[in-house]
């Protein structure tokens, strides 16, 4: 039998094969014709049978009730789309999601009860709605050590409020739960759960142009209090009776409670692969999961990219004179919605992943896992998380969409790694940063393409590379375009970044297209024949770690198109796609 990839890699083996359908029955055989219904039945089916196996998923919602998981007895198992690689090919989806119905109206607004779920996303129709929310606090307001005090009585009828913090620091968001509000002699005393608050009061603390801050400030948006519902297309989720659980939504022009299709995501892990050898998951879309942990009283206390404080102390840094700002010591990395652990020679090809209340694809450790051609889009965090591990590859991936929820989040980070290519991606419509590597061993990051990255949050870049690099890094030929926020830089290295070849990339329409002067300092950075806008921050005068030759700036965007088609046409997807 020939098994075969869409990537033009060709294996002749003897595979046995099943087939898994929404339509199907666990007490079948699971063939063609008589398939499993469950994923757990084809996985045990796979486990008692020597050699490959191939487990080919119909079109449909493949629905959860747990995490599916696989250890690594379920080494040397596909898991593919049937059809996949093929004009046949079904849309097979993986869901974690649950269709609300029972709705009930009053006043316009749509009521279901939904039990004990706890969910921050809603999907009607396919379409993500958004949480109901207002801009701010009403009246005028203060922080208190505890929470804040305000002239108006509107927050004492608020009974689930969650308050956004955009912008503490430029590239931070955080997200604290409301604890409750009282009357103090005309004043409304808002106290805020703990021990979030108290995290966020501990860890922002900042000093800049003689201004000092403590805390995280008052709130830029608050949402989900059912006083919020005004806009159609929201919802609340009311979570003030326990276990009685109530969702609102204010429906669209022309909606139907009888005909929507609304979903809730209720699973936070739809696929965890742990310790396994030769696994894969081709074809296959991955949706309707959500992560919890930001609405409870710990809250989201963001420090920068996908990490999060949730105590054990902070430090200081010094940005310069009289310029400070307090970090965690230790942070936590938002959760990734498919987990893949410690596997060696895994490959996730051709996936989608959608509709997902965390981060997409989270790796940890292993080697030689290889993603590739997948889409990304429509997701609460980042794309990609890569954390160690040997030799992984990123490539010909589309993240659209993301950090629709935390906006600090990149499109695709790798840190800890050693040997990884993150090449020829595209990052487009990011609230922060498109492409991030920490620091690592040999990271090679090679003609992607990055349009529209912070469009949210501030101070990063379209690909940030932070941190000394061993065994000689790479950034080459990636075209860096329109880097939104004010205080950014397209192609941005930082925090003592070191042993790092930056050569024949493009970056025009950024606030900054680089900059040569960071603390710590740069050591062993070549910057070496790219192409910009605009010349680069301390251009005419490098650090003595950097070397600085060749570069180009063509102020003209046609005659700069013109003299890099070269690197362009090189740049992004593999095999472009609608």
């Amino acid at each position: 039998m020939v098994y075969s990839s869409v990537y033009g890699i060709y294996k002749w083996r003897w595979l046995r094969m099943f087939h898994v359908s929404p339509e199907g029955d666990d007490s079948w055989e699971g063939s063609a014709t008589r398939p499993f219904l469950t994923l757990e039945r084809a996985r045990s089916a796979a486990r008692e049978v020597a050699g490959d196996v191939v487990v080919r998923l119909r079109g449909g919602v493949h629905a959860l009730t747990r995490p599916f998981e696989l250890t690594e007895a379920d080494s040397g198992t596909v898991y593919e789309a049937y059809g996949y690689g093929t004009a046949e090919q079904e849309e097979a989806v993986v869901s974690g999601g649950k269709p609300i119905t029972g709705w009930r109206e009053r006043d316009g607004v749509w009521l279901a009860g939904v039990g004990d779920l706890e969910f921050r996303q809603l999907y009607v129709d396919g379409r993500r709605a958004a949480r109901a929310a207002i801009p701010g606090l009403p009246g005028a307001a203060e922080a208190t050590a505890t929470g804040y005090v305000t002239d108006s009585a509107e927050p004492l009828g608020w009974r689930d409020a969650e308050f956004v913090h955009r912008g503490v620091y430029p590239w931070t968001e955080a997200r604290l739960a409301m604890a409750g509000a009282s009357d103090d002699g005309g004043r409304t005393v808002i106290t805020m759960a703990e021990p979030g608050f108290g995290w966020a009061i501990e860890l922002y603390n900042s000093t800049w142009e003689g201004n000092t801050s403590r805390g995280p400030g008052l709130p830029t948006a608050i949402e989900n209090d059912p006083a919020f519902l005004r806009e159609p297309g929201t919802f609340v989720l009311d979570r003030s009776r326990p276990g009685d659980h109530v969702l609102m939504y204010l429906p669209l022009p022309g909606e139907d409670p009888a005909r929507t299709v609304v979903i809730a995501p209720v699973l936070e892990t739809l696929v965890r692969v742990a310790g396994v050898r030769e696994v894969a998951f081709k074809g296959l879309v991955f949706a309707d999961a959500t992560w919890s942990r930001p609405g409870r009283p710990e809250g989201f206390v963001h420090y920068h990219g996908s990490g999060y404080y949730e105590g054990g102390g902070v430090e200081t840094a010094v940005l310069g004179e009289g310029a400070s700002v307090t970090f965690p010591q230790a942070s936590v990395t938002i959760p990734a919605c498919v987990r893949f652990e410690d596997t060696v020679g895994a490959v996730v090809e051709g996936c989608r992943f959608t509709r997902l209340g965390a981060s997409g694809l989270g790796v940890s450790g292993g080697e030689g896992l290889a993603v590739r051609g997948c889409e990304f889009d429509t997701l609460s965090a980042g794309a990609i998380v890569v954390s160690g591990g040997r030799a992984t590859t990123l490539e010909d991936n589309r993240v659209r969409r993301i950090g629709l929820e935390f906006s600090g989040s990149p499109g695709i980070a790798v840190t800890g790694t050693r040997g990884c290519v993150v090449a020829h991606n595209e990052v487009r419509e990011v609230p922060h940063c498109g492409i991030v590597a920490g620091t690592g061993e040999g990271i090679r990051i090679l003609r992607n393409l990055t349009v529209d990255t912070m469009q949210v949050l501030a101070d990063g870049g379209g690909v940030y590379l932070s941190g000394p690099q061993g065994e000689g890094a790479e950034v080459r030929g990636n075209v860096i375009m329109d880097t939104r926020t004010p205080y950014n830089f397209g192609l941005y290295l930082d925090y003592g970044a070191s042993g790092v070849t930056v050569e024949e990339n493009v970056v025009m329409r950024a606030d900054n297209t680089s900059v040569l002067h960071v603390g710590p300092p740069l050591e062993d950075v070549v910057f070496r024949g790219n192409f910009w806008d605009a010349d680069p921050l301390g251009h005419d005068d490098p650090p003595s770690g950097v070397t600085y030759e060749g570069n180009v700036t063509i102020k003209d965007e046609r005659e700069l198109n013109a003299a890099t088609e070269a690197i362009r046409s090189r740049a992004g997807l593999l095999r472009p796609r609608g």
